[in-house]
């Protein structure tokens, strides 16, 4: 499956970006999707993940009751909705697919991906 992320940019503390991740490949909905950032000088980390059928989310503690994720599988395309975003937001934004559609605690961990998007810029000022 090819990956294709968008919708990063520079936004002020307090506000709001969607990113959108576009699918081709195969049938989206066999993927479980997760989205991960990396902040310069750190390693990549978990930001939330959403299973094949759209059912079943999990997100990271810093990032839970501010994002959201959600996909469209008659679109072939995974979203993260980011709302009062804060300057430790700041990062690249990967979007992920692992090879099976069903959560579990293996989408918290960067490995556990097979396929990555090439990544998109957010950047929260002060």
């Amino acid at each position: 499956v090819q990956l294709q992320a968008s919708g990063g940019g520079l936004v002020q503390a307090g506000g709001s970006l969607r990113l959108s991740c576009a699918a081709s490949g195969r049938t989206f909905s066999s993927y479980a999707m997760g989205w991960l950032r990396q902040a310069p000088g750190t390693e990549r980390d978990f930001v939330a993940a959403i299973s094949g059928n759209g059912v079943s989310t999990k997100y990271a503690d810093s990032v839970k009751g501010r994002f959201t994720i959600s996909r469209d599988n008659a679109k072939n395309t995974v979203y993260l909705q980011m709302n009062n975003l804060e300057p430790e937001d700041t990062a690249v934004y990967y979007c992920a697919a692992d090879d099976s559609w069903y959560y579990s605690s293996r989408l918290t961990t960067t490995r556990s991906y097979s396929y990555w998007g090439q990544g998109t810029q957010v950047t929260v000022s002060s």
